[in-house]
This record gives C-alpha cells, sequence and structure tokens, in this order.
C-alpha cells in the first residue's frame, strides 16, 4: 500500500502479511477481530509483488514464487462452536479455485497440496507435505479431518478405498483420544498420514503413529478422563453384551475413576460406539476380531481393580480380599490362568545355576506390575489397529508405477497444565523439535529469497531454540540422558534424579529448579515457562513389563491376544 494512504483495520486485512506494520500486538489485535467476526481463518502468506513485503519487528514477508517457492501459512483459530464453513457447497468453491479469489480457508490448503501434487498451475509434480502445529485444543484433530475430507472431494470421493480412509478417524480418535482439563477430544498420540496417488485418484495410504500416552489409561488427573473407547464401550453395548463381556456397573473401575455421565453425555457416547463399530467394518475389521478386542478392554479395566495388602513377616504379598473377583474376570477376559496372572503381578521368577528361584514384589512393584501389564495390553491393541489399518489401505499397484503422495502431520500440541509430568515433556520436547525445524527451514528460506533480490540479510533475526534442546537431548548430560542413567540405578528415585538435574543444570538459563518443597523442576521452553512435577519420572521412563507376562499372553485362548504378544512388529 502506497505511503499517505489509510491503513485498513487489522481485523480486516485476510493476509497478516499485507499488513503494513506486521508486530506481535498488530498481529493479536488482528487475530481477535476476525476471530469476533467468525472469521476463523487468516492467511500469513508470502507477497506477491516482484520483492520482498514489508517488514516489521524482525517479520519478513516472502517475495514473489517467481524467485522462490514458499508454502503459505494459515493460522485457524478454534471457533468452540459449529459454523456452516465446511459444507459441500463451500468445498466446491474451493475447488480449483483461483488463488486469492476467495477468503483463506482449510479447504484452500488442501487444494492447493492437491494441485500442486498433479503439477497443475504451471508447477511440476512433486509430493507434499502439510504440518499442523499448535497449542492443545487449538482444533489440530479437526483441521486434520477437514483437510481429509476436502482431499477426497477434490478425487470425487467415491471409491471403497476413498470411504475406508475417512472411516479411519473415528478408530483413531475412539482409541487414542481423551479428555483433558483444556480439550474435550484430545489426541493423545502424534500421527503421520500418507495419502499415495496414480495421477489424480488414491491408490493407497499409510498411517504412522507415535508416542502414544500409555499411561492414562492406568492414570489421568481430575478433569480428565481414559481413552474415549472405553465410555464408549459402556454406553454402546447391550445389557447381554457386557454380561458377555463381564463388565459390571462403570463406576466400580478404578481406571476410569468411578465417573461416567450425564444422561445426554451417554446418549453421545452411545452414538459414537456405534460409529466406531461402523468404522471397523467399513475398514474391514472381523467380528471375532472385534469381539476379542473388546474382551481385551475389559480385562485392562478388571485387572485395575486388583489391589494388594502389604507383605507379611514371611515376605509373600496378598491381594485385597476383594479383588479376588477382579483378577478372575481378568483372567477369563485375557484368556489366561488365574494363578498363573497373578504370579506375574506379585513376583518375579529368575534361574540362577540351574535354580529357579521365586522374589516377592512389594505392594509398589506390584501395583507398578499390574499397571504394566493394563499399558502394554492397550498400547498393543492400538498398535495392532494401526496395523490392520495400514494393511487394508495399502496400494495395490504395479511397483513400478510411481506414486506421488500428500503426508499430513499432526502433531501433539503444546501443553502446559496445572499438573506437567513426564508425558508432558515428552510431547513439548516434540513442539520443540518442530518448531527447531521450521525456524531454521524458514531462515534458509529467507537467506534465499533475499539473495534472489541481490538484498542484504544480514539483519533477519533467527529465534533458535537450540539451546533448549541441547539441555533435553545432549549426549551424556542432557536432561533425558540423565533420567536413562537414573532408570538403570535400583536404588534411584524420582528424588535422587531431581538432585542430579538440579547440580548439572546449576545456571542454564532454560532450567529451573523448582521452589519449596516441591519435587520437580521447570523448563523454560520456546513457547514458555512449564514446571513438570518428577513423580513417576523414572518408572515411566523404565516401562518395565513382568519378564513372564508375555509368555503367558502368548499362550492365551484369545486369538487376537496372542497374537499381539507373537508378533514382535506390533
Amino acid at each position: 500500500m502506497p505511503p499517505g494512504e489509510p491503513q485498513p483495520p487489522a481485523g480486516s486485512v485476510g493476509n497478516l502479511a499485507a499488513l503494513a506494520e506486521l508486530d506481535e500486538a498488530s498481529l493479536l489485535q488482528g487475530l481477535r477481530e476476525r476471530f469476533l467476526r467468525q472469521q476463523v481463518y487468516v492467511s500469513a502468506a508470502g507477497g506477491r509483488g516482484g520483492g520482498p513485503g514489508r517488514r516489521g519487528a524482525g517479520l519478513t514477508a516472502l517475495p514473489s514464487r517467481r524467485q522462490t517457492d514458499v508454502g503459505d501459512i494459515l493460522i485457524a483459530l478454534n471457533p468452540f462452536q459449529p459454523l456452516q464453513l465446511y459444507g459441500r457447497e463451500v468445498s466446491e468453491q474451493y475447488r480449483c479455485h483461483d488463488e486469492g479469489s476467495l477468503p483463506p480457508h482449510i479447504f484452500a490448503v488442501a487444494d492447493r497440496a492437491y494441485h500442486a501434487m498433479l503439477g497443475r498451475r504451471g508447477a511440476r509434480p512433486q509430493s507434499q507435505c502439510i504440518v499442523i502445529s499448535g497449542e492443545s485444543g487449538a482444533g489440530k484433530t479437526e483441521s486434520t479431518k477437514l483437510l481429509l475430507q476436502h482431499i477426497m472431494n477434490l478425487c470425487k470421493g467415491n471409491s471403497q478405498l476413498e470411504q475406508q480412509i475417512l472411516q479411519v478417524n473415528p478408530l483413531l480418535e475412539a482409541f487414542g483420544n481423551a479428555q483433558t482439563v483444556m480439550n474435550d477430544n484430545s489426541s493423545r498420540f502424534g500421527k503421520y498420514i500418507q495419502l499415495r496417488f496414480q495421477n489424480n485418484t488414491v491408490r493407497g495410504a499409510k498411517l504412522s503413529e507415535y508416542l502414544l500416552e500409555k499411561s492414562r489409561v492406568v492414570q489421568h488427573d481430575t478433569g480428565e478422563r481414559n481413552f474415549h473407547i472405553f465410555y464408549y464401550m459402556f454406553a454402546g453395548l447391550s445389557s447381554e453384551e457386557k454380561e458377555m463381556y463381564g463388565l459390571l456397573d462403570p463406576s466400580l473401575y478404578r481406571y476410569i475413576s468411578g465417573r461416567f455421565g450425564t444422561e445426554d453425555v451417554a446418549q453421545r457416547w452411545k452414538q459414537k460406539y456405534q460409529e466406531v463399530c461402523n468404522a471397523l467394518d467399513m475398514v474391514g475389521f472381523q467380528e471375532q476380531e472385534q469381539v476379542d478386542m473388546q474382551a481385551i478392554l475389559a480385562g485392562v479395566l478388571s485387572l485395575g481393580n486388583v489391589t494388594f495388602e502389604p507383605p507379611e513377616s514371611n515376605g509373600s504379598l496378598k491381594m485385597s480380599e476383594a479383588s479376588r473377583g477382579w483378577l478372575k474376570a481378568a483372567a477369563g477376559q485375557f484368556g489366561v490362568q488365574e494363578d498363573e496372572l497373578l504370579k506375574c503381578l506379585i513376583c518375579t521368577m529368575s534361574v540362577t545355576r540351574g535354580e529357579q528361584i521365586q522374589r516377592f514384589h512389594t505392594q509398589q512393584q506390584a501395583e507398578d506390575a499390574r499397571d504394566s501389564i493394563a499399558k502394554v495390553a492397550y498400547g498393543r491393541v492400538f498398535g495392532w489397529i494401526v496395523s490392520k489399518i495400514n494393511e487394508l489401505l495399502a496400494e495395490n499397484v504395479d511397483p513400478e508405477v510411481e506414486l506421488r503422495e500428500i503426508g499430513i502431520l499432526d502433531i501433539f500440541g503444546f501443553e502446559n497444565f496445572a499438573v506437567n509430568r513426564f508425558e508432558q515433556l515428552c510431547i513439548n520436547l516434540a513442539n520443540e523439535q518442530l518448531q527447531h525445524f521450521f525456524n531454521h527451514h524458514i531462515f534458509q528460506l529467507e537467506q534465499a529469497a533475499y539473495r534472489a533480490e541481490e538484498l542484504s540479510w544480514e539483519t533477519i533475526t533467527f529465534n533458535n531454540n537450540e539451546p533448549i534442546l541441547n539441555l533435553l537431548l545432549a549426549k551424556p548430560l542432557g536432561l533425558l540422558s540423565l533420567l536413562d542413567e537414573q532408570s538403570a540405578f535400583p536404588q534411584a528415585t524420582d528424588k535422587t534424579f531431581v538432585d542430579k538435574l538440579n547440580s548439572s543444570f546449576k545456571g542454564n538459563l532454560h532450567f529451573q529448579p523448582a521452589r519449596g518443597r516441591v519435587l520437580g523442576f521447570s523448563i523454560i521452553h520456546y513457547a514458555g515457562k512449564v514446571q513438570y512435577t518428577a513423580d513417576g519420572f523414572l518408572e515411566k521412563n523404565r516401562d518395565t513389563l513382568p519378564a513372564n507376562v508375555r509368555g503367558l499372553f502368548i499362550n492365551s485362548i484369545t486369538p487376537l491376544l496372542s497374537m499381539l504378544f507373537t508378533d514382535s512388529e506390533i
């Protein structure tokens, strides 16, 4: 905009790079005004003129694509309410539209990626990747679904394969999402979806999952819930089916904290359960597989109700009297012998010089063994679902045929709760790594853009979070290396781990010891300061499974459970 002309209100600008002064205050003002107008999408596209865009507060708009091919950025604001933005009519408007002719939209991102993959609009064909990041509750899961929806629409979306791809989301959400204090439908795992195309037709898909928050199966804080599928089962199964699986009143189960929900909530869960069943059928899961899967989930819940009493003077550990029925139920649901399952919980068997030695667990060790079995059983079920999806959606084409792809990365949102544990540290580390990649990649693009314009680039600022990554990942003295070191010492505790951190990182600008009697520490992340409680760090990092559990489950009469522990790839 020429000097002297009146500047448009920040909230009326759909492309933030067009702002005369692109600083933090004007950025936030523009986002706020657009949010209040229910304009939840804002572009941060590079300039399209012949040279660099205006600069403000160290931020630079990128130059014309004639010099540097740079993908646009879309800022999405969660409206926290349904909006009429995603129907078929809107999707049709964003089908092969001229760039800039329509307001910013998630469909425009999908459209641009799809046509760039095909090599339309003057570019050569090449694979594309869409990265979705943001804080927990920002709307990343919904954005992923909308991207898939529009891409399938661009492909016409009528084949069985395309419908199966769309049915993947209800499964992943049921088994991988949960309610947190920040988000009623929070993804508790990361995923990368690869859509593979031959010309303009989807020929296959692959899903990669990582960092499933298995600890949620056995522990979650006040105001949070376990994975959705447990609640869907109680709401959706008939009385006869619950009896078949050995499920009792949901208020009895420790792993779901005795909380269920109102009648309205239960009705929504019942509907969700039906969606999951439809998705399992659509994707291709066999009826017996579905029965076995729900039996295993019921076994996980029953196992969680097995508790123990302090050891007697002779060192043997006993279950509480009320736990005998729960152990029997869990053994039946897992398809194993009751006494063999009990042995896995209360003692460790080892062979020394040909002699078998039985060592009884402490009460804490028995409870850790119980929770470890529950976590690994659930984790194997989730891994099997992903493997089964990949098997069913694998491309069936001549291997000599070149396929291009569109990848969609849905990473954990940065988390800072009232109580932050080992899981939040892992999630925030993944965000640090992604942030570092973006910072470095954009910095290189800006250098290249300025050189193409024969302009000086020495003044470009680069927010480098490498010192934080070194604090967390450096070997042998990074935080995770020290955690591994402490985890290897049988006598180490969460306190000795924190003491080690305090002595090792004294004076580090990105580390702060906890104040008072709190057992924890703080990390100054790129997104702000997060205080972590260290309780459970060592146990969660060890994630040890009783040695004889694998053999017990391999011999289970429940076919799916036996397969899960026989197949080393799950």
